[in-house]
């Protein structure tokens, strides 16, 4: 017995030694990277220019991977179901933050833990060159007198597209007709080749294409005018009473599922902390009119929750979620 016992204490040192040099020695291997939108969108383009600055610091690769579809909830779901060990990281946009009420899946960010939340962005409406509207008030007027012509790029609910139309029509009813895409990099091609007509977007997705002329902007769903696009109206100027939704906009952030050691955590925070920070990145999301965040722990957590309450509401609010935010004790904003 004596002899079992010691096999025991022996055995139990060992794999507390190996596991404690595991964790020391963590990252000891390439990290996978998983984005929730195809590629050249808005997402797609915001980790892969701030992920190199966080490889230096590592000093791994991380190896990103497209796993778009149900709005997210793909590579949410494919994040939440690999080992909580620091080596799969899920990079994504907002839309989590309504899965639950919209019924795509029981995971959102609350059962994740926010490495870093990069920046956010400034929605605004597009639509393409040729359309017989140059502000907002014109393509209301066009699509009242002709009611179901319109034809707007949809990323599916709880996508911008979704909770932007949402907050419209709280104060104005639009009788579009909308055309699925997967990703807002698609849609801005459809847009461009007259596919569809109109859609909403975010500055840092669709200001490429602005500035070569390839498309032209009627609104910013904002309080304020924005600086690079200069003489385009806020919404608030047409309708004012959606101050008390703005600023509203995507955010961009890295995230690990909940049981990841706090070893591997402090280590991604540093990482990513030091990438957010590197000037390169700064300047080229100032250019592309993302707005720095760089938040983790309790401040990522309130933001986080802030935007759940917000946005669960407002798709509640709008009749296309498929529960009620209460049922998730999601307090009213």
């Amino acid at each position: 017995m004596k002899i079992k016992n010691l096999l025991l204490g022996s055995l139990t040192s060992i794999a507390l030694v190996t596991s404690g040099q595991s964790l020391a020695d963590y990252p000891n291997k390439d990290i996978q990277g998983i984005i929730m939108w195809g590629a050249g969108g808005s997402t797609d383009s915001v980790m892969r220019s701030v992920t190199p600055y966080a490889e230096e610091k590592l000093g791994v690769d991380v190896i990103m991977t497209n796993r778009s579809g149900g709005v997210g909830a793909i590579a949410t779901k494919y994040v939440y179901s690999q080992k909580s060990d620091g080596y799969t990281l899920l990079m994504g946009a907002e839309n989590p933050q309504m899965h639950k009420v919209l019924g795509l899946s029981s995971i959102d960010y609350s059962d994740m833990i926010p490495i870093n939340i990069l920046a956010r962005g400034t929605p605004i409406i597009v639509a393409n060159n040729d359309a017989p509207y140059n502000t907002f008030e014109e393509f209301v007027a066009y699509v009242k007198a002709h009611p179901g012509e319109v034809r707007t790029g949809m990323t599916g609910n709880g996508g911008l597209t979704s909770i932007v139309l949402a907050m419209l029509e709280s104060q104005v009813k639009l009788d579009l007709t909308p055309v699925p895409y997967n990703g807002d990099g698609p849609a801005l091609t459809a847009l461009q080749s007259g596919t569809i007509d109109v859609m909403s977007s975010v500055i840092g997705a669709a200001l490429d294409h602005i500035q070569a002329g390839r498309m032209k902007v009627i609104s910013v769903i904002d309080a304020k005018e924005n600086n690079l696009l200069p003489g385009i109206a806020p919404i608030t100027d047409t309708y004012p009473k959606l101050s008390s939704y703005l600023p509203w906009g995507p955010f961009f952030g890295i995230f690990v599922k909940k049981g990841t050691p706090k070893e591997a955590i402090d280590k991604l925070v540093a990482a990513f902390h030091a990438a957010a920070e590197n000037e390169s990145f700064k300047q080229l999301m100032a250019k592309r009119g993302f707005e720095i965040m760089n938040e983790s722990g309790a401040s990522a957590e309130a933001f986080l929750e802030r935007y759940r309450s917000v946005s669960s509401w407002i798709v509640y609010d709008s009749g296309f979620s498929k529960k009620s935010p209460a049922d998730f004790n999601i307090p009213r904003p």
